[in-house]
């Protein structure tokens, strides 16, 4: 009988390298195909429908083997989150997509895993609306996106001759009234101290949006306009603990863990108080700021196949962008956005009024 896999262990197909490198150019191609002049927007996610201010709070009575890197002590982060949509065509938001939720804590001390970002106190998570992610390897995810970009006829061919992709793929895609709404999952595991995870973040609301008819291009940027012109949004941030290898694999993103072998358990919350954030200049600010699965402590490091292609993606294509666009990569450090009015950004963070759901322990 074979012995059982060991939990949190990576293993690496010899011809992952030569996919990840395949990856990279043609994802490069498509953004100079898709941006000849004017600002390179990304490749994927382009479509922002706001960058809001934020709060990280760590549960204030996580178990000792729970208190890991950024989770270590019972304190809140300041954050930056941006909302968006995954299709690399700027579309109206009826369309069905993925949804993305990046979030950057802010003010997280040790070294970072992304050069040259190490000495950096930022500390990033990268989740989107569904629960698998589309391919199951780097191989898998190189010869999809060739597809995509090869015709409908090559787009069908390899749906047809890969099933479980174009379930996934077809799972993914959905409409939502309001990105305050819906959940959002890594898709792909990350190391927790010596064990590993996935991350999925879960909305507290209680009334759930309607797509409004008819639905205006931009109406998810306009529900998260009202909605936070009105009240906070408030997210359970949760983690899967891997308990077995064989139904929870480290390196097929593909496959669903199954929460009866092992349930997603709330490690932090996530209020995003009530709050203006439509300015052009927080536009920019938003449309500049970069965002990597990599830039983490190195107890939060990334594992599988295709968190290690998205390093060197990531990475290039990010590098690539801000060159074009002449744009420092610079982290930020504060809820400060350059060149706003100190006044406007004083009367904006003084409305950040808070309910009563969160009690804070600790100060900042």
């Amino acid at each position: 009988m074979a012995s059982p896999l060991p939990l949190a262990t990576e293993t690496i197909p010899p011809d992952e390298e030569k996919y990840v490198r395949e990856l990279r150019k043609r994802l490069q191609a498509k953004m100079q195909r898709d941006y000849p002049k004017g600002i390179m927007r990304r490749e994927a996610h382009p479509k922002m429908h706001g960058l809001v201010r934020a709060y990280f709070i760590i549960e204030p009575d996580l178990p000792p083997d729970l208190r890991v890197g950024v989770f270590r002590d019972n304190r809140r982060y300041k954050a930056w989150i941006r909302f968006s949509n995954q299709s690399g065509t700027i579309q109206p938001d009826i369309k069905n997509d993925i949804r993305g939720m990046a979030i950057k804590l802010l003010g997280v001390h040790g070294k970072k895993l992304l050069d040259p970002d190490a000495d950096v106190q930022t500390h990033d998570f990268v989740l989107i609306s569904t629960d698998v992610f589309v391919a199951a390897n780097v191989k898998e995810f190189a010869e999809l996106f060739k597809a995509l970009t090869s015709g409908a006829f090559s787009m069908i061919g390899f749906f047809l001759t890969h099933w479980r992709a174009a379930y996934n793929f077809w799972h993914s895609m959905l409409k939502c009234a309001n990105p305050l709404h819906i959940s959002y999952f890594s898709t792909t595991p990350y190391l927790f101290g010596d064990k590993a995870v996935k991350y999925a973040v879960f909305p507290s609301t209680q009334t759930i949006d309607k797509i409004p008819s008819p639905p205006k291009a931009n109406y998810l940027r306009d529900a998260m306009v009202t909605q936070l012109s009105q009240e906070d949004a408030v997210f359970d941030f949760c983690i899967q603990v891997q308990t077995d290898a064989t139904q929870m694999p480290i390196e097929d993103p593909g496959k669903l863990w199954p929460e009866s072998l092992s349930p997603f358990r709330k490690v932090a919350t996530i209020r995003i108080p009530r709050q203006q954030f439509h300015s052009e200049l927080q536009r920019e600010f938003g449309e500049h700021m970069s965002f990597s699965p990599w830039r983490v402590l190195a107890e939060h490091r990334p594992l599988g196949g295709i968190n290690r292609a998205r390093k060197v993606v990531y990475e290039a294509l990010s590098q690539f962008r801000h060159a074009y666009n002449h744009m420092e990569q610079e982290e930020p450090t504060t809820w400060e956005i350059p060149g706003m009015d100190l006044n406007e950004q004083q009367y904006q963070n003084s409305r950040f009024q808070w309910g009563n759901t969160t009690s804070f322990q600790v100060n900042e």
